[in-house]
């Protein structure tokens, strides 16, 4: 692939429910492209796209697979197409985010047998958000049930006035052969090897296309005064004026074009290739936004290939062959072989030793890269996922969506030694592939916890993590951070006392311990008074509290929210020593503890779960039987509702899983810690801390 001028560059991203065909879609592409001699199969685990024994073995893409072609469309320019396929499950809905943050156009797939489904809504709302320009290609229209009109009606039904069909099939399921051009009025009849020739337009169409036709040119020129005058004035539009009006209205999110095919077939995959070149914007029409150091300031920066170099890493990955692989957006400037850049963040010197692009597994070398392209270079190791680099170290970070939250945990265990010695270093780099994972160290049980989005996400990490670094481990749940606390105040005496001859060891110190406010923490009180217990131990006494409270009370917990008030001791001139009083003070901590008896205290966090509003009452249902108390509810803007509850952490193990149940997808949640609250009796007996 020759180098393009920024204007012709597209860098589209195939977003979609999970199922409904991106990935053969975008095999469809490049075979139509002349890229790949022949259509891979996902059942087959041949794509480009979806390349990873994971993905193969699941039959599903796990990550954001970049795709490049060439395009000579209709109007005689040739463009380069960065094609980026996103994964559909909801577990790694984080690299949709990574590829809209580098995306000009979104092409939602929508299934002609299915329709509108919860991840094509999801989607929508994620280009909404980012700000994302769509196009709609309803794909399947060859399968068995496909419905076109019905799909159609969905997609407005959901999404708004916005929607323009822009084709109609010619025949449906099995009969499927070609499109009517709306714009047109021009029927396409297809051969099995994806060319087209004109056709009439049949009888059974021509009244819907006609219909549409006008609908169409009608919805087009409202947003453009030149066209719509012309309109007014009884001038009907050509094709070729209704395109350059809708080139605008997509680009400002005004209208979402509607195309129809089938990936497997062929059929229309060549136009939707057209109109993803001459309907959708380039970088250049699109400035990258950027936020200073401070986090105030938003600044655009123009895809200038002369400008001063600004390069973005948008993901990494680890290559068996070339080791770490960076895949990135040049912001500005132009990007040269063996070019010296500086991360913006650390001041590490960057060589771009190797520049080139990835088509699933295959490098295709670079001599340079231009503003708006995305590449490949490998050996950035000092400049992990979101750096940015530049020839001046020019500090800057792209605006971008805010990290998901990572509410499913399970802890790890390393199988053997080895394992143990590179677990660390191995989940590091993990992470650093995947920044949707999260790793943590308990510092209560030392618990290694590996959080991410789900179920499938976690398994999908482990796998990797014994594949790609070689690190086998076994899983656990994580366990829920147990406190305890004295049930009420109390007076015990801790004793030390060993005289068997020589030097020996002495001390006493009586405690007054008492229960503190929920969250206050513990606090050690001196009223000793008379030199009972010299001064110089008072420290002791303390430190052996505080050591005895870590070492946890009856159940195994940590005790807190404890007052240890010391108000009388014993010492002996000679026996008493600061290791004596330590261990008295402990002694007399639990026997405080073992005399009035401790209750159990468990997390409580605040749950912000946000669904439809049809759904609130099946969501404070089962927030209810998780012992959560509801703290209040809201209607959106957007027509969801958002509910709060304080929930005990032990209740939410896999509440990501089961709201999906619940919702069908549709809703979320974030979580909070808010304080620490008493445990049932009848729970308290179940728990307990490890030996």
């Amino acid at each position: 692939m020759d180098q393009a001028a920024t204007p012709l560059i597209r860098n589209v991203a195939l977003v979609g429910h999970s199922g409904v065909g991106k990935t053969t879609l975008a095999e469809a592409l490049l075979h139509r492209a002349g890229v790949i001699p022949r259509l891979g199969r996902v059942e087959d685990g041949s794509t480009v796209c979806d390349s990873e024994p994971e993905e193969i073995k699941r039959g599903i893409s796990l990550s954001p697979a970049i795709a490049p072609f060439t395009w000579t469309a209709s109007d005689g320019e040739t463009y380069a197409v960065n094609l980026i396929d996103t994964p559909g499950y909801a577990d790694f809905a984080g690299g949709v985010d990574a590829a809209l943050a580098v995306a000009d156009l979104a092409i939602v797939v929508v299934s002609a047998v299915d329709g509108v489904e919860v991840g094509t809504e999801i989607v929508w709302q994620q280009c909404a958000e980012a700000g994302i320009p769509r196009l709609v290609f309803v794909t399947k229209e060859d399968k068995q049930r496909a419905d076109f009109q019905r799909v159609l009606d969905q997609l407005k039904e959901v999404f708004g006035a916005g929607i323009v069909p822009l084709e109609l099939p010619l025949g449906e399921e099995s009969a499927f052969h070609g499109v009517a051009d709306i714009l047109s009025d021009d029927a396409l009849d297809y051969a099995p090897d994806g060319t087209h020739t004109s056709a009439e337009l049949p009888a059974e169409v021509a009244e819907a296309e006609h219909r549409l036709h006008e609908e169409v040119a009608e919805e087009i020129v409202s947003g453009d005064d030149e066209q719509l005058e012309k309109y007014l004035s009884g001038q009907m539009p050509g094709a070729r004026d209704l395109e350059r009006a809708l080139v605008h209205e997509v680009r400002d999110g005004l209208a979402f074009p509607v195309l129809v095919g089938s990936a497997t077939t062929g059929v229309a995959v060549d136009r939707l290739a057209d109109y993803l070149c001459e309907l959708g914007p380039s970088p250049a029409d699109r400035p990258s936004r950027v936020r200073t150091p401070d986090g105030g300031e938003v600044l655009e920066i123009a895809p200038d290939p002369d400008g001063d170099v600004l390069v973005h890493v948008i993901r990494t990955v680890a290559d068996p062959f070339v080791g770490q692989v960076s895949i990135f957006k040049v912001l500005a400037g132009t990007v040269r072989a063996d070019m010296h850049l500086v991360n913006s963040v650390t001041g590490t010197d960057e060589r771009m030793h190797g520049l080139f692009r990835l088509r699933g597994k295959e490098h295709l070398p670079l001599e340079e890269v231009v503003a708006g392209d995305l590449a490949a270079v490998a050996k950035l190791a000092g400049s992990p996922t979101g750096s940015t680099l530049s020839a001046r170290g020019t500090a800057v970070t792209p605006v971008g969506p805010d990290p998901r939250p990572t509410p499913y945990a399970l802890a790890l265990d390393p199988v053997t030694q080895a394992d143990d010695d590179k677990l660390s270093s191995s989940l590091h780099r993990l992470v650093a592939e995947d920044p949707t994972l999260t790793i943590d160290r308990d510092p209560d049980s030392g618990q290694t916890i590996l959080r991410g989005t789900g179920d499938m996400h976690l398994a999908v990490a482990i796998e990797r993590l014994s594949r790609k670094f070689g690190v086998n481990v076994s899983t656990q749940e994580v366990r829920i951070a147990y406190r305890e606390t004295i049930a009420s105040p109390t007076e015990a005496e801790g004793k030390l006392k060993k005289q068997s001859g020589g030097h020996g060891q002495f001390a006493v110190a009586q405690l007054r311990v008492r229960p503190r406010g929920r969250g206050e923490g513990s606090a050690f009180v001196d009223k000793i008074v008379g030199g009972s217990i010299p001064r110089n131990f008072i420290p002791a006494v303390e430190k052996g509290v505080h050591e005895a409270m870590a070492a946890g009370g009856l159940h195994g917990f940590p005790v807190v929210d404890v007052e240890v008030e010391a108000y009388d001791g014993k010492f002996h001139p000679v026996d008493s020593s600061e290791m004596a009083f330590r261990t008295a003070a402990a002694h007399g901590l639990r026997e405080a503890l073992t005399k009035a008896g401790t209750v159990v205290l468990e997390p409580v966090s605040m749950v912000t779960v946000t669904v439809p509003a049809t759904l609130q009452g099946d969501v404070l249902g089962d927030l209810s039987s998780r012992r959560g108390r509801i703290a209040g509810s809201r209607l959106l803007d957007d027509g969801r509702c958002e509910v709060q509850a304080l929930v005990p952490d032990a209740e939410l193990a896999r509440y990501v899983l089961d709201l999906r149940s619940l919702t069908g997808g549709r809703g979320s949640f974030t979580t909070q810690f808010d304080h620490y609250d008493v445990l049932p009796a009848h729970l308290a007996a179940k728990v307990g801390a490890p030996a």
